[in-house]
């Protein structure tokens, strides 16, 4: 055979990094401890309720006190209150009854 069909040339070694198990596309997740969230509050008892419900989410939160600056809990507020994916009754088949109740086909009546 010739060595026309064969690959002439150096394999490329595998990075270094690969074989350890790092991953270069890894994307770091709010509430965790690299990334904590950042929420001002105004009161010593609204900080304590901020513990809490970060708490029972299992975040983790920097909070400051600080009664000057205006209340900012957004970042949490957002990762609590995820949205619901919204989901809607299937349209009927053409010869089935009308939802109105006309008692008409569908085709006849509002389709």
């Amino acid at each position: 055979m010739s060595d026309k069909f064969f690959f002439k040339g150096k394999k490329e070694k595998k990075p270094k990094h690969s074989s350890y198990g790092f991953n270069t596309k890894r994307a770091v997740k709010a509430g965790t401890e690299e990334l904590p969230l950042q929420v001002v509050v105004n009161t010593e008892a609204r900080a304590e309720e901020i513990k809490a419900l970060a708490k029972e989410h299992d975040l983790i939160t920097e909070i400051t006190v600080d009664a000057k600056q205006t209340e900012n809990t957004t970042e949490l507020d957002v990762l609590i209150n995820k949205p619901v994916t919204t989901r809607f009754e299937k349209t009927p088949a053409r010869n089935e009854p009308c939802v109105c109740g006309s008692g008409k086909k569908y085709k006849k009546c509002c389709g």
